[in-house]
């Protein structure tokens, strides 16, 4: 399985910073080739390659597909619902990777509220 490690040592050190309620909370597991951030179980975001893979609620699909380095996430050979890639480009500074993050959580947090 090959991903970008220096992402991965970015995104642990990212969920880091969160507080401890979240940071506790959050699992990695080899997923899809690559690797992906669970937080309580449901998939937050992910490193496919060099991409970063991204759970978005359904409401903000739309807008968030009109970015310059995000695409739909196609990893079926179609798109995968609530799922986007975002290439290195979307993801060069921290702010920006870490609004990612937040996106991905935003998403993991309201499917963990309807189950309840």
């Amino acid at each position: 399985m090959a991903y970008n490690k220096d992402l991965e040592k970015r995104l642990d050190y990212a969920f880091g910073v969160f507080p401890k309620e979240v940071s506790k909370a959050i699992s990695k597991k080899r997923m899809f080739g690559g690797l992906t951030y669970l937080f309580k179980g449901k998939m937050t975001v992910g490193i496919f390659n060099n991409d970063l893979m991204v759970r978005i609620l359904d409401r903000k699909m739309d807008g968030i597909l009109k970015l310059e380095a995000v695409r739909p996430m196609d990893f079926a050979k179609s798109p995968m619902k609530e799922f986007i890639y975002v290439s290195p480009k979307g993801y060069e500074t921290e702010e920006a990777l870490q609004n990612w993050i937040e996106l991905g959580i935003e998403h993991a947090q309201n499917k963990l509220r309807k189950a309840h």
